[in-house]
């Protein structure tokens, strides 16, 4: 915070006002920028401290009494309240302050007059906006060469891919032994049903079903881990492949030694 916003909220407290937005409550901010320009003109003047009181007063009246009126109107108003401040104004001539006025307020005073007279219509919409840094460089000795880098991103990619070819024969493995356990698991419990009758024909139902599960099961296993293996071949042939081709480093000219 500078020294003038500083001394703009000081004047604020000053004068009791409570902390406001200086882009939404324009009016307010206008006023306070009004006052404290009158305030530090006069003290630069080396007035004394009731002749800046005095200033900072007719500016705040300016401020109240000048709505509504024409320009005229305003002017004689002024003239009005520096002849009656005039000897608290000594050794300023009032000419100066009149000048100081002229080419500030009353410059601008239509202006002045619509913003302090007229209500704002205020349209405000709210956004919110992820702002995302950027990372935090490396040091150098680490970097590496654009096309290096993108070898070896792709030999990683050969190497995630062929982890995950062991992991979903695994997985496969295990699914299939859980839905074989459970298939046999029913298969016992026609052995232990008591109602069931077990004759030479019905158990060699059952055990011809119970083979064919196991059967099927471990024919699965075996066409799932001899697809994978193919297809694991096949990545580590691509990674042989990159390996030949590794690209040198685009490194910068060396500059002979002076």
């Amino acid at each position: 915070m500078n020294k003038r916003e500083e001394g703009r909220q000081l004047l604020r407290e000053l004068l009791g006002w409570e902390p406001f937005d200086k882009v939404w409550d324009l009016r307010r901010s206008i006023r306070l920028d009004i006052l404290y320009n009158s305030i530090m003109f006069a003290a630069r003047k080396g007035l004394s401290w009731a002749a800046v009181a005095a200033v900072g007063k007719i500016a705040e009246e300016l401020l109240e009494e000048m709505k509504g009126l024409t320009i005229s109107q305003a002017l004689q108003v002024f003239q009005d309240k520096v002849s009656a401040c005039e000897p608290k104004l000594r050794p300023l001539k009032p000419g100066i302050l009149c000048d100081y006025f002229l080419n500030t307020y009353f410059k601008h005073f239509h202006l002045y007059q619509f913003l302090l007279c007229r209500r704002r219509t205020v349209q405000q919409s709210y956004a919110t906006l992820e702002v995302c840094v950027p990372p935090h460089p490396l040091p150098l000795e680490v970097g590496i060469d654009v096309e290096v880098e993108k070898h070896q991103q792709q030999i990683a990619a050969l190497s995630a891919a062929e982890t995950q070819k062991r992991t979903n024969v695994l997985h496969l493995r295990k699914m299939l032994r859980v839905e074989k356990d459970t298939i046999l698991e029913k298969v016992y419990k026609k052995l232990e049903d008591p109602s069931e009758k077990l004759d030479r024909e019905r158990l060699e139902t059952l055990v011809e079903e119970v083979i064919r599960v196991e059967a099927e099961t471990t024919r699965e296993i075996f066409q799932a881990e001899i697809q994978a293996t193919f297809e694991i071949l096949e990545l580590r042939l691509q990674k042989k492949m990159l390996a030949l081709k590794t690209p040198v480093p685009n490194l910068p000219p060396l500059v002979p030694a002076v």
